[in-house]
Formats: C-alpha cells, sequence, structure tokens
C-alpha cells in the first residue's frame, strides 16, 4: 500500500514531477510532462501499477524500512534520505535534472558506514499501470518500450528480470558510489544519451543554487518561504510558463471518499495567486514567462476564458474515470482530465486582472496585449457580473450568486479603472466607475446578512464561506469595517474545526451539499492561511502568528502541504504538494513579517 501522503517528498525536473516515499520508493512519475500518462501509478493502486524502489535489503514478507533521516540538499530539490541498519548506513541521493535532453530520475546510492546490502526493484508500468512494457537488453542497455513511449534504465550495477521487474541486488561500503538512472524517449526515436550521474547532481544542485539567491525575503520565517518557493517553481512547466495546480491527480480530499480530482492543469486563479507571490520575492523572469503562457492561452477569444489549461495552453481536458486502479486507499473514482475547465466561474476574471495589475504596479516590462486582454475582460463582467455562477470552489450542484465571485468582479473593475488611469490604457473611465459602485452596492445588499453582521457564500443563503475571508485583502472593504470583523468572526464560530482550521463551507456528509457532492472533506489549507491573514489586518496579531506557526506545523518533514488537513485523522489529504496551500503561506509570512508579530 501506498505510503501517507505526508511521507513523500516531491523531486522534479520543470517538466514533470516524482513522489519519493520515506521506504525509498518511487511512488508517482509521468513521463514526459506532469499531465502524461504515469508510468509509475502505485501511489493509486498497487505495486502492480509500477513503482521503483531503492534502499536496504529486507526479507520479502516484510515492510521495506523506512529511511531514519531524510532532507533536501540546501535549498535545492534534491533529496538525501539514509537508512541506519545492523550492517551499517547508507544513503540515496534522488534528483531530476532541469531538462536538457531526455527527461531523467537519477538514483545514486553512497555507502557511509559499514557493508549494506541494497536492493533496487523497477516495475515499470505505462498508461497509469495498465500496460505492461516490453522489457529487453539494448547494446547493453535495459529497455521497456510500449507504443509510444520507452524508458531506458541505465546503471554499472548487474540486474536481472523476474517476475516482470527488473531487480539489481549489491552491496556498498564507504566511499562506493553506485548510480541508477530513468531515461524517457519517444520510442521511434534514437535512444537517449548516456547518463552522467555526477556532473548531472553538480548541476541540478547549482541551478537551485542560483535561483534561491534571488529570493528577496530575508524575514524570519524564511526556511518555510524558500521552500515554497522551490516547491512553486518545482510545478511551472519551464517550457510554456504555465503552472500546474499539484503534480498529482485523485489524492482523496476525504479518504475513502468521491471528490478526487486531476490537479495537473493550469488554473487560472490558482497560477494567478503564484505570480503574486514569485513577485513579491524577486521572481520576474517567472511572472514575465506566465504572462506571456496567458496571453497565449487565452489568444483573442476572452469571451469564452476557461477556468484551466493544459500546461501549454490546451482547451479540451475531458475528465475520465480509470477504473482499473482502486485508488489512493480506496478512494475512488481514480480522475484524469477535468470536467471543470468549462465551468463559469466570474471570480477568474478578478484574479487575472489582480495579478496583470500587480505585475504592471511593479515594473514587470510592458506588454501592450496584456492591456487590451485586461480591457477585453472589463467588456465581458459588463454584461455578465450580475448572473450566478459554479464559484471559486467549482461546485457541482446548481450555479449561484456567489459572493466572493461579485467581490472579485468588482476587483476587475477597480484594477482596470486603476490601469485607466495611470495613463497606460484607455477606456470608458466614468461608466465602469459607475459599474463599479453597482457591484459594491449589490454585494453589500444582497450578500450580507445585517441580524448576523456577516457576509454570506451566496446572495439569500445562511451558509459562510470561507473566500468571505479575501474581502479585505482585495481591498473591497477596510480591514475595521464592521461588516470584515463580523464576518471574520462568525467563520471562526461556524467553519473551525476542532484544532482551529477552517473548512471551505459547511459540508453535509451522505447527503449533496452547496457543491453537489456527498461526503465531507478536511480543512483547506489556504482558508486557515486566509485567517491568519485576517487577523493579522484587525489587529489581533499574535493570534495570527500563532495560527500561523501552527499551520507550519502541518507540513511534513521536508516542509511540503497537501490541499487540506484532516482533522479527524490528524493527516494530510488532498493533491500533493499543492500550489494553493503553499502560495498563501509565503502571503502570510510576509504579512506577519511586515507587522513585526513573529515574537522578535
Amino acid at each position: 500500500m501506498a505510503g501517507r501522503i505526508e511521507d513523500y517528498a516531491l523531486i522534479g525536473d520543470m517538466q514533470t514531477a516524482a513522489l519519493v516515499c520515506r521506504d525509498g520508493t518511487v511512488d508517482w512519475l509521468c513521463l514526459p510532462r506532469f499531465d502524461s500518462h504515469a508510468i509509475f501509478a502505485g501511489l493509486l493502486g498497487t505495486e502492480e501499477h509500477g513503482f521503483w524502489r531503492l534502499g536496504p535489503a529486507h526479507a520479502s514478507d516484510a515492510e521495506p524500512p523506512n529511511a531514519a533521516r531524510r532532507t533536501y540538499r540546501g535549498d535545492s530539490l534534491v533529496l538525501e534520505s539514509e537508512w541506519d541498519t545492523p550492517r551499517g548506513t547508507v544513503r540515496v541521493t534522488d534528483f531530476m535534472p532541469p531538462r536538457d535532453g531526455a527527461p531523467q530520475l537519477i538514483r545514486i546510492v553512497e555507502g557511509v558506514s559499514g557493508r549494506v546490502p541494497m536492493r533496487s526493484e523497477l516495475r515499470m508500468r505505462f498508461s497509469y499501470g495498465r500496460v505492461v512494457p516490453w522489457v529487453h537488453k539494448h547494446e547493453g542497455r535495459t529497455v521497456a518500450v510500449a507504443g509510444p513511449d520507452s524508458v531506458w534504465f541505465d546503471t554499472e550495477a548487474e540486474t536481472y528480470g523476474e517476475a516482470l521487474t527488473t531487480y539489481a541486488d549489491f552491496t556498498v561500503a564507504p566511499g562506493d558510489r553506485i548510480a541508477f538512472t530513468i531515461s524517457w524517449e519517444p520510442s521511434h526515436k534514437e535512444p537517449p544519451a548516456l547518463p552522467e550521474p555526477e556532473q548531472s547532481l553538480t548541476a541540478t544542485e547549482d541551478f537551485w543554487r542560483d535561483w534561491v539567491e534571488h529570493c528577496t525575503y530575508h524575514g524570519p520565517y524564511r526556511e518555510a518561504v524558500v521552500r515554497s518557493l522551490i516547491t512553486l517553481k518545482a510545478l511551472t512547466y519551464a517550457p510554456t510558463g504555465g503552472i500546474v495546480a499539484a503534480p498529482t491527480t485523485s489524492l482523496p480530499e476525504e479518504i475513502g471518499g468521491v471528490r478526487n480530482w486531476d490537479y495537473r492543469y493550469t488554473w487560472l486563479r490558482d497560477a494567478a495567486i503564484t505570480l503574486s507571490s514569485l513577485l513579491r520575492t524577486g521572481y520576474r523572469e517567472e511572472a514575465r514567462a506566465w504572462r506571456e503562457w496567458l496571453l497565449r492561452a487565452v489568444a483573442g477569444d476572452p469571451e469564452n476564458l476557461q477556468i484551466m489549461y493544459g500546461i501549454a495552453g490546451e482547451r479540451e481536458l475531458g475528465e475520465a474515470e480509470l477504473d482499473w486502479l482502486p485508488g489512493y486507499e480506496n478512494s475512488t473514482p481514480v480522475r484524469v482530465g477535468n470536467g471543470a475547465a468549462h465551468q463559469l466561474q466570474l471570480d477568474v476574471y478578478g484574479e487575472v486582472t489582480e495579478a496583470l495589475h500587480l505585475a504592471h504596479m511593479t515594473g514587470l516590462a510592458r506588454n501592450d496585449y496584456a492591456s487590451v486582454l485586461q480591457l477585453k475582460l472589463i467588456q465581458y463582467l459588463e454584461d455578465h457580473w450580475n448572473e450566478p455562477d459554479e464559484g471559486i470552489w467549482e461546485v457541482r450542484g446548481p450555479r449561484r450568486h456567489f459572493v466572493h465571485s461579485k467581490v472579485m468582479a468588482w476587483v476587475a473593475v477597480d484594477r482596470t479603472i486603476k490601469l485607466i488611469e495611470s495613463g497606460d490604457a484607455d477606456g470608458p473611465l466614468e461608466r465602469w466607475k459607475q459599474l463599479r459602485d453597482d457591484i459594491h452596492r449589490d454585494v453589500c445588499e444582497k450578500g450580507y446578512d445585517k441580524e448576523r453582521n456577516t457576509f454570506t457564500q451566496s446572495y439569500g443563503s445562511r451558509e459562510l464561506d470561507a473566500s468571505l475571508l479575501l474581502i479585505p485583502q482585495m481591498g473591497f472593504l477596510p480591514p475595521d469595517d464592521k461588516r470584515v470583523i463580523g464576518t471574520i468572526e462568525a467563520i471562526q464560530r461556524e467553519l473551525s474545526t476542532s484544532d482551529g482550521f477552517i473548512l471551505r463551507y459547511p459540508t453535509d456528509g451522505d447527503d449533496e451539499g452547496v457543491d453537489g457532492l456527498p461526503g465531507d472533506e478536511g480543512a483547506f489549507l489556504a482558508c486557515s492561511f486566509w485567517m491568519a491573514d485576517d487577523l493579522a489586518m484587525i489587529g489581533r496579531v499574535d493570534e495570527a502568528r500563532k495560527l500561523f506557526e501552527k499551520l507550519l506545523s502541518l507540513r511534513n518533514d521536508l516542509g511540503l502541504l497537501a490541499e487540506e488537513w484532516d482533522p479527524r485523522l490528524k493527516r494530510q489529504v488532498g493533491n500533493f504538494p499543492q500550489a494553493f496551500s503553499h502560495v498563501p503561506l509565503i502571503d502570510t509570512a510576509l504579512r506577519l513579517t511586515a507587522s513585526g508579530a513573529y515574537g522578535g
């Protein structure tokens, strides 16, 4: 069975990523892109669906031992895992070099003390575990081929095949270094170049060290912020600048439940807030690349803006279920593709406009088409802002007039007015000022419950929604407005878990709730960071700092966060690692640092 979600480490080359468990097993890897078919899908099934384990030899009827220690080497994405065994200590270094040719996953075994028997077990299964490839030797190299894909396995260790698995049994002593590499290549092409593991390791460390040096944040939470920034960089698809929400699909929001989605695509919302965090920590080149990706993806058709696209700007992301996979801890269905791509989510217009506004304000080189796009988005909103939509949480129930969607429509208009006032665009300024006022008035009249002194999830509803915490952060109302304070306190009362974290909105267990789905979910980590932000904004700084540091304690030993936290099982749930968790971590750290709230 796969490990707990927090048992995994992320390695990647900014075009795809692998998850490595504490016991040295790679249980997830899609090649050659984030959204390609997995060759190791054990994470969502069993060992029969593909894995690669490298660690101390163990009895066949025993569980493989977990590493005693693991860490990233400095500020990098190079993973080091160490095992202490009765016969000595061994280290395995795992990494994926930034791509210059074929994608590679390299694993270097190093003897530290004693003489440690080791084993590599490589079971490749293409098409998410469904296809057993033809494994054979080619000019002394091992290659697995199925359809359009070939994966090449290179090592100096002696290998053998048994039960459709490739093994290597060997022993390491102090100073020994034995490398193992898999490389992907289209099956109709020539074999990839022989790997150079040691040179690739040096180049990979150099890349990450140089990249981190550009970080402008030097506050008290630097370790957490830098690790989150590295994670966000790893989720960026380098050839296009697109940013995936997570490198995984169908890790459940509730263990055993049906809330299992494919996050290997670029949500405009997630990418826009990622852009804002990168800009505010010194990463202008990533911001420029994302803006170019956005302009290509939307092209000349902003009226049909999708809420997500493929990492190269693809529009068709048809959703399907992989019924041969039993799911992570029997959480089915396993889904690929995402049917929410064609939903109407009006808040996206606000997030995209806010990102473009921030890029403009921070001096990113002007792009005339970005300004044209922004104006076209407002022209669309002018006619559609008062329609119901599926909202930020992508409900699969009926459309509603979600308050957050209206607030973000206001943000879109407000930031565009600022663009026009700066002289960098032309538009009907007075008409759009009136539009801004109309949206503001509509939200305050229809989305606010005077009796309870709180904004509500949608017009006329009594339910609350954590997205309302963004009202002061977006400047819709000032933090000291009694309606803002009342909303924050209402969410604390009604959407907090027993350990103080924040749910997105109420769910109804076995019955379908507002989102049209049965079952419950964990506390959405982004919402808890938003609460910490709001508490700081209204002057409850000590409370904000304590909540933030409590959230930091939920990270795994490598500083990684999934989408949610299950307060009952006390474990991470949802796709992993999740950009939408690491971005608000950075934002809250910046806010608390600016406020001096870190306790000295």
